[in-house]
C-alpha cells in the first residue's frame, strides 16, 4: 500500500529530478498576505513572485504545503467528519513555474506522474478544460492520448488571484471511482457526487486582469498546480473516503484506544472529527496561534471545542485531545519537524483548554439533555432553551444545532431570535448614562477585552477579519439582520477610521450568511477601527469571519488628497515663513482643506507660487517613504509634528519628494493616515480658495488628481463660452471683461446720480411744488422715492441736506413689499430735533422696530410698505409739535 508519506516523497522526488527547487511548507499564518486568515493553498507563499513583487533565485519550484480552511470564504468546518473528503487541515502537493515552462510541460509532467510514477489506470482518468482553451485540449490529446469524451469543457475552469492581477485557464484531473459510488462526470447534473473525484488542478497563469473589462497577456506565463495529498492517497490505497487512508486510520485507532469508544454508529463521525481537528489544532499551535476570543485564536478555539464536544459525545471521561498528540507526531513529525519541536506546547495547550471546556460543556449539555429528553427525530428544541445555553453557558446557536444533529432534532431559531431581541431591549432599558461619556465607557470595555484593532490598510484594500463586537442603538448585540445599522468591530481591518483630519473609509462587508455596506469607519479611543455597517442581506453575527472590502476608488482619491496636504504644508512654510503651523485639516475623497497660522490674507502671487511648488514636487514622481521610528528621534531628525498632538512611543514618518534647493526630503511629517505610493499618483494640484477662519488662522481649499482636472477643464470651458459670447479670443478675455466691468460701474454711477436728481426734483409729499415747506420754523422735505435702493438713501439724504442748507429731510423707498426709511437733520438743528427720534416714529408706521443712527442721520425699515405715507405723516406731526426756535 502507498502511504501518505510515500506520496509526499515520490511527488517531491519527481519534480526535483526535473530541476524544481524543493521548497519547505510555509507557516499556516501567511507572512505575505494580510487578506488571508490562514494559508489555504500552495501558491500563497509564492504570491509576490507571481505578481512580480519578489524575485526568487529559481524559476521552478515544488512543495508540500500544509493548509487550513476553517474561517472566511474557505470554511469547511461544518462539513468535516460527515463527508468523505472535507477537512480543516490538508496537505497540498504543488509544482510551480515562474515564467519558465508553460502548458505543454505542465500537462506532460502531470500525465507522467499520474500515469507512470503512481501508475493510475489511464482508462479511469479524465480532465476538464475551459471551453475555449483549445491549446490545452489539443495538448491532452497529444500527450495523454485522451479521446474527446474524456476532455470536458467546463466554465469553472477559469482561475483568478483576485478581481485584478494574474489569472488564467485551468485544467483539472479526475479519477473515476467506479459505478459503486454515486455521481456523474463534470458538467452532468450529477457532477456533485463523489464518483468522479477531482484531485489535481493545473492553473495556467497566462493573463493579467487590468480592470473589469480589460485582460492582457502576461509577458511571462506561469504555472501553479495543486493536488490534494489526502485525495491522491485515497485513490492509490483503493478507498473512497479520505478517512480510510493510512494516516487517518492510525489517528482514528488512537482515538478509539484512548476513549474506549468503538468506531461504529454515530461514534464513527465523532472519531473522524477528532482526527481531523487534532491535525489542524496541533499545527496551528505549532505555528504560533493560541486559543483566544479574537482572530485566528478564535477560529482555533472553535475547532478545538468542536472536537472536544465530540470527545464528550463518545463517552471520553477525561480530556482526550492532548493524549492523541504523540500519535500525530509519529505520523507527521518527520515531514514537519516544527510539529515535533512544539509537541510539549501543543500537548499542554490542548489539555488546559479541554479541562476548561469540559466544565462548561458538562453544565450546558446537561441542560440540553434534560430539555430534549423524550424528544424524537423531527422534534424542535424551544428557542428559549437554546438562548439560555447561549446566554448562560456561552454555547453559540450553531454548536447547539450541531449537538442535536445526530438526534435529528431542530432548533426553534425564531424563538431564539425573539429571546435575543428581548435581552437587547432589556439591556437598552437598563443602560445607565447617556451621551459620549457612556459611549466611551462601552469602547473602553471592548478595548480591554480585545485590545487594539490590527490595521491592514497601509498595504491592502481587502482583508478577512472576525467580528468581535457589535453595537446597535447604544447596546451591545450579537447579531444584526437586514435593515439594521450597527457599529461593528473586527480583529483586523483594511478600513481606515476617521482621525487626523482624514475621513473614514467606506466599502462592503460580507460573511457566509450576510452582507452589508460600510457607510463610515470611526476611530474610538485611538485604537479601535469601528465600522458603521448597514446590513443589506441576511444576518451578520459576532464571531463571523467576514470579507472586508474598501471602496478602492474612494480610498485612492483620499490618499492623493492626504499626501497633497503634506506637500501644501511644506510649500506654505517655504513661501510664507516658518511661522506657518497646521491648525486643522479635512482630507476627503473629493477635496482637501488645510487651516494654518498666518496673520493676513495670502496674496494672489503667493498662492500661485504655492500651487506651482506643490505641482513641481508631484512631477518628481518619487516614492513616498514610510519609516517606523521613536517619536523623539523622528522629531529630532526634523519630522513635523502637530502642536498639542499626543504621539505614542513609535510613530510613522512620511517622507515625500526632494527639496529643489537642497538634498533633503521636501516634506517629512509624523502621520498615521493613508498616502500615495508615488507622488505622481497625486496627478495634479489646484487651489480653489483662500479665506479667513479666525483671527490669525487662514484656510486653503484645493483639489487633486481627477477632481482638479475636471475643475480646470470646467473653468476653461467657461472661459471659452464667455469669449465666444463677447466675440473675442480667450487670450483677450480678461482685458475685455475688465473694460466691460469699468463701463458697467460708470453707467451704474450715472444711473444712481440720475435717480438722486430725479428724486430731489420730484414733487414734495405736501404737493407744494418741488421745494421744502416751513414747519415750526424748520424747512422740511418729505418724499416717497422710486427707483432708489436702500443703500443709496443715505447718499440721497446727504445731498438733500446740502441743498437745503438748514432743515430736515425724510425719504421712504419701497422694494419687494418692504420699506426703507432715512431721516437727515442738518447739524444746526440737532439740538431741537434728533434724526433717531424721528426715524423710530416712522419705523413704527412701517411695522418695524426702532432703527438707529446719529442725531444728524438715522435709518430704519419695516415689512409694511403700505405704511410709507403714514411714516412721513408721523414725522411731520412730530416736527409740527416742536416749540418755535427762540
Amino acid at each position: 500500500m502507498t502511504s501518505l508519506s510515500d506520496v509526499r516523497s515520490s511527488f517531491l522526488d519527481f519534480f526535483r529530478d526535473r530541476q524544481h527547487a524543493v521548497v519547505p511548507s510555509s507557516p499556516l499564518v501567511p507572512r505575505n498576505d494580510p487578506t488571508l486568515m490562514f494559508t489555504n493553498a500552495g501558491m500563497v507563499q509564492f504570491k509576490n513572485t507571481f505578481t512580480g513583487a519578489e524575485k526568487l533565485p529559481f524559476a521552478r519550484a515544488t512543495s508540500v504545503q500544509k493548509c487550513v480552511r476553517a474561517g472566511g470564504k474557505h470554511n469547511d468546518l461544518d462539513n468535516v467528519g460527515y463527508t468523505q473528503r472535507h477537512h480543516t487541515f490538508f496537505e497540498m502537493l504543488g509544482n510551480f513555474s515562474f515564467g519558465d515552462y508553460f502548458k505543454e510541460a505542465a500537462i506532460e509532467y502531470a500525465w507522467d506522474y499520474v500515469s507512470k510514477t503512481v501508475a493510475l489506470p489511464k482508462d479511469k482518468l479524465l480532465v476538464t478544460v475551459y471551453p475555449t482553451d483549445d491549446v490545452a485540449r489539443n495538448l491532452w490529446k497529444k500527450i495523454a492520448g485522451l479521446p474527446d469524451d474524456r476532455i470536458i469543457g467546463h466554465e469553472s475552469n477559469l482561475w483568478a488571484m483576485g478581481p485584478i492581477g494574474p489569472c488564467g485557464y485551468c485544467s483539472e484531473i479526475f479519477f473515476d471511482q467506479g459505478p459503486g459510488v454515486e455521481g456523474g462526470p463534470p458538467g452532468s447534473p450529477e457532477e456533485d457526487g463523489d464518483r468522479f473525484l477531482e484531485f489535481w488542478n493545473l492553473v495556467f497563469m497566462q493573463f493579467e486582469q487590468v480592470d473589469e473589462n480589460t485582460r492582457i497577456d502576461l509577458p511571462k506565463p506561469s504555472i501553479d498546480t495543486g493536488m490534494g495529498l489526502e485525495r491522491i492517497a485515497a485513490i492509490l490505497q483503493g478507498v473512497t473516503s479520505n478517512y480510510d487512508t493510512d494516516l487517518f486510520r492510525h489517528l482514528i485507532a488512537a482515538s478509539v484506544a484512548a476513549s474506549g469508544a468503538k468506531e461504529d454508529g454515530e461514534a464513527k463521525f465523532s472519531h473522524r472529527v477528532i482526527a481531523d481537528h487534532l491535525r489542524s489544532t496541533s499545527f496551528l499551535i505549532a505555528d504560533g496561534v493560541l486559543p483566544s476570543n479574537e482572530g485566528r485564536g478564535y477560529v482555533l478555539r472553535r475547532i478545538m471545542r468542536r472536537a472536544m464536544r465530540h470527545a464528550h459525545l463518545i463517552g471520553a471521561k477525561e480530556p482526550l485531545m492532548y493524549r492523541l498528540v504523540p500519535a500525530l507526531v509519529a505520523e507527521m513529525g518527520a515531514a514537519y519537524p516544527e510539529l515535533k519541536r512544539a509537541e510539549p506546547l501543543v500537548t499542554e495547550t490542548l489539555r488546559l483548554e479541554e479541562i476548561r471546556f469540559r466544565e462548561t460543556l458538562a453544565r450546558g449539555l446537561k441542560l440540553l439533555d434534560e430539555a430534549t429528553s423524550g424528544m424524537g427525530a423531527g422534534a424542535t428544541l424551544p428557542g428559549e432553551t437554546a438562548f439560555k445555553l447561549y446566554d448562560t453557558y456561552g454555547f453559540p446557536l450553531d454548536l447547539t444545532q450541531d449537538a442535536l444533529k445526530a438526534k435529528h432534532i431542530e432548533v426553534d431559531t425564531d424563538g431564539f431570535n425573539t429571546a435575543m431581541a428581548r435581552q437587547k431591549a432589556e439591556a437598552r432599558a437598563a443602560w445607565a448614562g447617556s451621551g459620549e461619556a457612556a459611549t466611551d465607557q462601552q469602547w473602553f470595555a471592548v478595548r480591554d477585552e480585545f485590545g487594539s484593532t490590527e490595521f491592514l490598510g497601509y498595504d491592502t484594500e481587502d482583508a478577512e477579519g472576525n467580528v468581535l463586537a457589535m453595537f446597535k442603538d447604544g447596546a451591545r448585540v450579537t447579531s444584526a439582520k437586514a435593515g439594521d445599522t450597527v457599529l461593528l468591530l473586527a480583529n483586523q481591518t483594511p478600513f481606515y477610521g476617521e482621525s487626523g483630519g482624514q475621513v473614514g473609509d467606506t466599502g462592503t462587508l460580507k460573511s457566509a450568511k450576510g452582507e452589508g455596506l460600510v457607510t463610515d469607519t470611526e476611530k474610538k479611543l485611538g485604537a479601535l477601527h469601528v465600522h458603521v455597517v448597514k446590513v443589506t442581506k441576511g444576518e451578520i453575527k459576532v464571531g463571523d469571519a467576514v470579507d472586508l472590502n474598501v471602496d478602492g476608488e474612494r480610498r485612492r482619491a483620499t490618499r492623493a488628497n492626504h499626501s497633497a496636504t503634506h506637500l501644501l504644508h511644506a510649500a506654505l512654510k517655504k513661501v510664507l515663513g516658518d511661522h506657518v503651523q497646521q491648525k486643522g485639516s479635512l482630507v476627503a475623497p473629493d477635496r482637501l482643506r488645510f487651516d494654518f497660522s498666518h496673520p493676513k490674507p495670502v496674496s494672489h502671487d503667493e498662492l500661485a507660487r504655492i500651487e506651482q511648488i506643490v505641482n513641481d514636487v508631484i512631477r518628481q514622481n518619487s516614492d513616498v517613504s514610510t519609516r517606523l521610528m521613536g517619536t523623539e528621534q523622528a522629531i529630532a531628525e526634523g519630522a513635523q509634528a502637530l502642536f498639542g498632538e499626543k504621539y505614542g512611543d513609535e510613530v510613522r514618518v512620511l517622507s515625500m519628494g526632494s527639496d529643489p534647493e537642497g538634498g533633503k526630503s521636501y516634506s517629512v511629517e509624523l502621520c498615521g493616515g493613508t498616502h500615495v505610493y508615488r507622488l505622481g499618483d497625486i496627478g495634479l494640484f489646484t487651489i480653489l480658495a483662500e479665506s479667513a477662519v479666525a483671527a490669525g488662522v487662514r484656510r486653503i481649499e484645493a483639489l487633486t488628481s481627477e477632481g482638479a482636472r475636471k475643475y480646470l477643464s470646467g473653468q476653461a470651458e467657461i472661459a471659452r463660452e464667455a469669449a465666444a459670447a463677447l466675440k473675442t479670443s480667450a487670450a483677450e478675455l480678461p482685458a475685455r471683461v475688465a473694460a466691460l466691468s469699468d463701463e458697467r460701474r460708470k453707467l451704474e454711477r450715472e444711473l444712481a446720480d440720475a435717480k438722486k436728481a430725479l428724486a430731489l426734483a420730484g414733487p414734495a409729499r405736501s404737493g407744494e411744488g418741488d421745494g421744502a415747506k416751513d414747519i415750526a420754523g424748520i424747512k422740511v422735505l418729505l418724499r416717497e422715492v422710486d427707483g432708489v435702493s436702500a443703500k443709496d438713501l443715505k447718499g440721497l439724504a446727504d445731498d438733500a441736506k446740502t441743498k437745503l442748507g438748514s432743515g430736515v429731510v425724510a425719504f421712504v423707498a419701497v422694494a419687494d413689499g418692504k420699506a426703507s426709511l432715512v431721516v437727515g437733520v442738518t447739524e444746526d438743528l440737532t439740538k431741537r430735533v434728533s434724526a433717531v427720534d424721528l426715524v423710530k416714529l416712522g419705523a413704527e408706521a412701517l411695522g418695524g422696530k426702532g432703527g438707529g443712527g446719529r442725531p444728524d442721520m438715522a435709518q430704519a425699515g419695516g415689512p409694511d410698505a403700505a405704511g410709507a405715507a403714514k411714516a412721513l405723516a408721523a414725522i411731520e406731526a412730530r416736527i409740527g409739535a416742536l416749540s418755535p426756535a427762540a
